[in-house]
């Protein structure tokens, strides 16, 4: 086994290699799952439980109602297009069990992202929450989907209390437009039909496609990454081998608000979690952050995950320094760059550092993650995980030395197979077996792994490169600022100039103070030339603030 400046680095108990083999497929790993935690909880979702050997005898049902009462077989792509909910992952199980390809959709998408995602992948059905029916109405005639099915919100929380909350959801909330799609069968009806049948297991093996996660990728034009049944295997087994030294299996207990339909809930809090026998807390919509918070303090959780924006949500909640952290062994960071200023106030609310990671749909996700053994350091997006290598590829195309900027390249068996019928995209970003990310990274003295940015959002200021994330995290400390973005904008000597836009926390922060901070800790390239105050930020369906949004905002007042 060759060896890697950062093995060194690893907790004793986590191993350098994983086994991606280790499961035939999914269908495997869920057996196993079942074998060993089959009465334990793996999902709970306003208040109801759903066990492992519940989702399984679910999810077979919903298999044969696939594979033996619909047009569909094997190897059809299948959409699913719900928030967080225990539908989800009866759906997701019972989609690979019918021996077909998930693709995750975005419930928040416009009738005409869905359209194209559905065109693209050739889904042939789809799993939809009936609050979003009325979308796939307008597009249905226009896209390759012929079999529905309609999950309530209700379906799956017991007889009285999924009337009660149905009737809540659709009467008192209008929260379900009204829609016609004829032939659409009820979920649970689904369920029922599909238990009356003999299950009858696909031959699979670990390189069949089992996900189709679609991205901007590094290019910005969305593709299907396709994951295999390997892919997703591996990256569960380095998830799992990351926590070891701090998570026991068949006791933990995950706060999931991110959505499952982004990979990285999918496979560190559905499949991850899974693997150790804990229990996902599903949260279906954590915006509305008071009744998040309910949850989190009638529920003595060991594991939280989110991205920056979420934990700082958080944060600036009067009533989550009331929630009891004395169980919390480990928060999770991914989807964006973790800033330091909410790092530390977590830390001091909590008594618990934030864990960063990273990764990408491209790589299952997970690439590297901070050691979960109080070993982390802040800052950084940690080491390598098991069986993956990172190199770091400067503009010249050579490799670069500790403290030298380049583009991450990434190999391991977590790394998808290519973008669906995509070979030219899939040649920009492959080199071999060498996955090119689009970041900007640097390795540091100990082999931990600092992102800079994303390349295609650098600033060039004079020639000299301004990195966004840099002059964020610098803004997002002052103690007025709630949240900022922040963006290269056209000047007629320098080529570009940084553009600030805030979110104020205290309504009496000024231009002049944010301008006074920054002076004391950035260089003059890098200051902000011009500060928009906003209302709020752009930001992606798991919070992530949308710099692509405020680009093109600022496009369209230039024009």
């Amino acid at each position: 086994m060759t060896e890697f400046p950062w093995h060194n680095k690893y907790p004793q108990e986590v191993p350098k290699e994983i086994d991606p083999n280790k499961y035939g497929s999914l269908l495997d790993f869920l057996d196993d799952c079942v074998d060993r935690f089959g009465d334990k909880p793996a999902f709970e979702n306003m208040g109801v439980e759903l066990t492992f050997k519940e989702l399984d005898e679910q999810s077979t049902a919903l298999a044969n109602y696939l594979a033996q009462k619909t047009s569909l077989k094997k190897g059809d792509r299948i959409a699913l297009q719900m928030p967080n909910v225990l539908q989800y992952p009866i759906a997701l199980f019972g989609v690979l069990k019918a021996g077909m390809i998930v693709v995750n959709t975005n419930p928040q998408y416009k009738p005409s992202e869905m359209e194209h995602q559905f065109n693209d992948s050739e889904a042939k059905g789809i799993i939809i929450l009936s609050t979003f029916a009325f979308k796939l109405e307008e597009v249905l005639q226009h896209c390759s989907v012929k079999e529905v099915v309609i999950a309530e919100v209700g379906d799956m929380l017991g007889t009285i209390k999924g009337a009660i909350v149905d009737f809540m959801v659709k009467r008192v909330k209008k929260m379900v437009p009204d829609y016609n799609l004829p032939g659409a069968i009820n979920f649970g009806d689904a369920l029922k039909e599909g238990k009356k049948l003999n299950y009858k297991r696909p031959e699979l093996t670990n390189s069949d496609l089992a996900l189709l996660q679609y991205t901007g990728g590094t290019t910005g034009v969305a593709k299907g990454a396709a994951l295999s049944h390997r892919n997703l295997i591996a990256n569960i087994e380095q998830v799992a081998a990351w926590m070891k030294p701090s998570l026991i299996d068949g006791e933990e207990v995950t706060i999931t608000p991110l959505p499952l339909y982004h990979v990285f809930a999918l496979t560190v809090n559905c499949f991850g979690m899974m693997r150790i026998g804990a229990k996902s807390v599903l949260i279906t919509d954590p915006r509305k952050m008071k009744d998040f918070i309910k949850v989190l303090k009638s529920t003595p959780f060991t594991v939280i995950t989110g991205i920056n924006t979420l934990f700082n949500g958080l944060l600036q909640q009067p009533d989550f320094k009331e929630v009891d952290f004395s169980s919390l062994k480990v928060a999770v960071s991914g989807g964006m760059a973790l800033q330091q200023a909410v790092a530390e106030r977590w830390k001091s609310v909590t008594g618990n550092d934030i864990v960063e990671g990273y990764g990408l749909s491209e790589t299952s996700p997970l690439l590297t993650c901070n050691p979960i053994n109080g070993t982390s350091k802040l800052g950084t997006i940690g080491l390598p995980v098991p069986s993956t290598e990172i190199k770091i590829i400067g503009d010249d195309g050579e490799e670069k030395l500790v403290g030298d900027f380049g583009e991450i390249w990434a190999k391991g068996p977590q790394v998808m197979t290519g973008y669906w019928q995509n070979q030219k995209e899939t040649d920009i970003v492959m080199a071999g077996d060498w996955f090119k990310t689009g970041d900007i990274a640097f390795f540091d003295s100990e082999g931990f792994i600092k992102i800079v940015d994303r390349k295609k959002e650098m600033i060039n200021v004079s020639g000299m490169k301004v990195f966004p994330n840099e002059v964020e995290d610098v803004i997002a400390k002052l103690d007025g600022v709630l949240e900022v973005g922040v963006i290269g904008v056209a000047h007629k000597t320098s080529g570009e100039v940084v553009k600030a836009f805030v979110v104020k926390k205290d309504k009496n922060l000024s231009e002049e103070e944010i301008m006074r901070h920054c002076r004391e800790h950035l260089v003059a390239y890098k200051m902000p030339k011009h500060i928009e105050f906003r209302e709020e930020l752009p930001k992606s369906n798991v919070g992530k603030i949308l710099r692509k949004e405020l680009r093109k905002d600022e496009a369209n007042n230039v024009a």
